[in-house]
């Protein structure tokens, strides 16, 4: 029991405090009630796409594969196909980290994970259309030719600055996830 509210903590800590909102003023409090309900729905029809592409990915691509072409000597290649991945990925941002833990797995060179996550927060093909359509194409080219740079850079200065061992504990932790 004690384990288990020790991993709920944060759940149940927010839920005392909508509690607590709720007593003292019960419009905003379900009104949060109704915002944590959406947001939740919206996750759940999120997630479990996310996690049988995670699958696929798991059982179909063979790890010499992913390492070939996004390891630790993959080179321009894997940095390439990390901002391809990347961009090409549908739904909220949440979704690229169990991608992460997967490639994790996989082999693939810390940098071109945070490549990757870096393309799916900024450069996702559906967001760059929307974003064309309603700020121009030439906001949106100037806001690539400045992101992509700096995701390539901000990738690589992460792997300099984080240890060999913090990014050792990292795959380690992504390894423990089943």
């Amino acid at each position: 029991m004690k384990k288990l509210i020790k991993r709920y903590r944060g759940f149940l800590i927010m839920l005392a405090l909508t509690g607590i909102v709720i007593l003292i003023n019960k419009t905003v409090g379900f009104k949060a009630l109704v915002i944590t309900g959406n947001s939740l729905k919206e996750m759940l029809m999120v997630i479990p796409p996310i996690f049988v592409l995670l699958g696929l990915l798991d059982v179909w691509v063979p790890r010499e594969t992913i390492m070939k072409l996004m390891g630790e000597n993959s080179g321009f290649k894997g940095i390439l196909l990390a901002f391809i991945l990347g961009s090409a990925a549908a739904g909220p941002l949440y979704g690229a980290f169990p991608v992460a833990a997967v490639f994790m797995k996989k082999g693939v060179k810390f940098s071109n994970i945070m490549i990757f996550i870096g393309a799916w927060s900024t450069t996702k093909i559906p967001m760059l259309l929307f974003e064309m359509s309603a700020l121009g194409w030439k906001f949106t080219l100037t806001r690539l030719l400045i992101d992509i740079p700096g995701i390539i850079i901000i990738a690589l200065l992460l792997f300099k600055i984080i240890s060999k061992q913090e990014v050792q504990t990292i795959y380690e932790n992504a390894e423990k996830i089943n």
